[in-house]
């Protein structure tokens, strides 16, 4: 069955299929769904490769033991994934459960109060500089159909969506499964070098890792940015190298400042 098309010379909205409206519309749910996994992937994976990078780079900075160095590694790694998931988990879950919440409270208001509710989206079209009397108008025309006038307020008074709150609400164990995976997949890289080498080389290779992935990270993100991708990239790459920078110079420093040498 081929796919519904668009009108080529539309000369009202009642010109355009019902059908591809359906499909228009879905298309642009499922790309939002698509980038908040995206936020999630790019914001573990990024996490992951900068923490592990100034995590190493201290380490090494401050002893030239490169199982002190792995060790130290692999434990903020571990650390780091269970606390983003965790994190990601319970964030997601209560603001699913806030906008549960605000939609029920919402939905009592329409069915025990609807006239209340009709004034709030009369008033809500007018602060959009809708003239009062359309606005009283298109109020009283979307009070006739209580789910609708839902939909209006929470979207218009909350920002809120309730064709989303099923998919809000089976999301955060997705979430957490996703930004651990990034974040573990992150860290990985700032270790590796470590595995086959040690002192300098090691952290050259781990720090050149690392800004390659970043600076590749930046490059994909700036599809969804509508930023270059060239500038896109060398921001994640400087913000990364600050933070490498920092955790060498204070693990090679600090121990002197503290009075005692880095571990041999």
């Amino acid at each position: 069955m081929p796919e519904p098309q668009p009108p080529e010379h539309p000369t009202s909205a009642r010109d355009y299929p019902l059908e591809y409206i359906a499909q228009h519309i879905g298309e642009e749910r499922r790309m939002v769904s698509v980038l908040g996994e995206v936020r999630e992937l790019v914001f573990g994976a990024q996490d992951g490769l900068v923490s592990t990078l100034a995590v190493v780079a201290t380490v090494a900075g401050a002893s030239t033991d490169n199982l002190a160095v792995l060790v130290a590694g692999f434990a903020s790694a571990m650390a780091g994934i269970f606390s983003m998931a965790i994190g990601e988990y319970m964030g997601s879950k209560s603001k699913a459960e806030i906008e549960g919440g605000h939609l029920e409270r919402e939905w009592e208001e329409v069915q025990q109060r609807p006239f209340e509710s009709e004034a709030e989206v009369a008033y809500l079209f007018m602060q959009e500089g809708m003239d009062p009397e359309v606005a009283w108008e298109t109020a009283a025309v979307i009070a006739r159909y209580p789910e609708s006038l839902l939909a209006t307020m929470v979207a218009k008074e909350l920002g809120l969506s309730s064709d989303d709150q099923a998919e809000a609400e089976g999301s955060p164990l997705r979430g957490a499964v996703v930004m651990g995976a990034s974040f573990a997949g992150g860290s990985a890289v700032p270790i590796l070098p470590f595995l086959f080498t040690e002192g300098l080389p090691a952290l050259a290779l781990a720090t050149l890792f690392t800004g390659l992935v970043l600076f590749a990270i930046g490059v994909v993100k700036s599809r969804w940015t509508a930023r270059f991708w060239l500038w896109s990239g060398l921001e994640i790459v400087a913000l990364a190298a600050v933070a490498g920078i920092a955790g060498y110079l204070f693990g090679g420093v600090l121990p002197d400042l503290l009075g005692f040498a880095g571990v041999v």
